[in-house]
């Protein structure tokens, strides 16, 4: 009986398991966010680490660098949602925290230069948006228990068309994706959370709440970077 309940669904634990998942889950997704915000201010802090970030955005590089990080986010995603072993979890999401604090780098660096120009505080503003949209986009799976998970074609497709545009704006230096194109990315993000909160709730067991905190975290991350692009454009 007991082997039969490791492979419940955390849908289909007790209300006290399930609370407490939930919390071990989100406690972890704070923590994430806590630390990319420290990483991500000690890499500012080093002119190197901001150079090699600001030349990563020139032409076919970064291509490379979105391609191998959405490898690597795959991957990531996969390796923790298939194991058991909570030491692969903590892992994964530690080196997933701090890549994205790497890959955020030339973003935050040219956000700061931007606000400063603009006397606005576009980090903030934006910050505040990602999470509204966050808790409210939680707050419809919660509120709905609906299992989104039909969602994942939509976000593959999405994902690989998003891919495609940025190779054609990269190929023809004067066709740039702009404003719509970021609109497009909360959209698909927003999808995203949907989807990984979804997760959280009918396909993850009791014991991988580490795991279920990373992928909100790649999505909550993937939603703040295109709302900050929207901040900056305007």
């Amino acid at each position: 009986m007991n082997e039969f309940n490791q492979i419940l669904p955390v849908s289909a634990l007790g209300e006290d398991a399930r609370v407490a998942f939930y919390k071990k889950t989100y406690t972890y997704l704070a923590f994430a966010v806590l630390l990319f915000v420290l990483v991500e201010y000690l890499f500012l802090q080093v002119d190197f680490i901001v150079n090699i970030g600001l030349q990563m955005i020139q032409g076919w590089t970064w291509l490379l660098v979105l391609g191998g990080f959405m490898f690597v986010t795959n991957h990531v995603e996969r390796m923790a949602l298939g194991s058991k072993d909570k030491t692969v979890h903590h892992t994964a999401l530690f080196l997933y925290v701090i890549a994205e604090a790497f890959i955020f780098v030339p973003l935050i660096y040219i956000a700061i230069e931007i606000s400063g120009a603009r006397e606005t505080d576009i980090l903030s503003q934006a910050a505040v948006m990602t999470l509204a949209l966050f808790a409210g986009l939680t707050a419809i799976v919660f509120v709905t228990k609906k299992d989104f998970s039909f969602l994942k074609s939509i976000i593959t497709i999405g994902s690989f068309l998003a891919i495609g545009l940025i190779v054609a704006g990269t190929l023809f230096g004067g066709f740039t994706l702009g404003l719509w194109f970021s609109v497009g990315m909360v959209v698909l993000a927003s999808g995203s959370i949907l989807y990984q909160t979804s997760n959280m709730m009918h396909k993850y067991e009791e014991e991988q709440y580490v795991a279920a905190s990373l992928g909100l975290f790649a999505s909550l991350m993937l939603l703040f970077w295109y709302v900050v692009s929207i901040f900056m454009s305007e």
